[in-house]
């Protein structure tokens, strides 16, 4: 399980690689799982859940770089 404050110095180009490697790990877990193969039913929840990480921060990166910097009308 990988933790934010480590996803958080990586950047755009190296999120969005390990979203595709993730997206690859969690297709093999279900065909495991689909198989009945145990260990990896925690394995898919957990790389479920980096998978969402990844896409929150690369969403977040998307936002702060679409958003001005400076917007003070009154």
């Amino acid at each position: 399980m990988t933790k934010v404050a480590e996803l958080r110095e990586l950047g755009v180009p190296d999120l969005e690689r390990r979203e595709g490697e993730l997206a690859e790990e969690i297709f093999r877990l279900r065909l495991q799982h689909s198989m009945g193969q145990q260990e990896a039913a925690r394995k898919l929840t957990d790389s479920r859940r980096d998978l969402a990480r990844v896409k929150t921060l690369l969403r977040e990166n998307a936002l702060s770089a679409s958003t001005p910097a400076s917007t003070t009308e009154a």
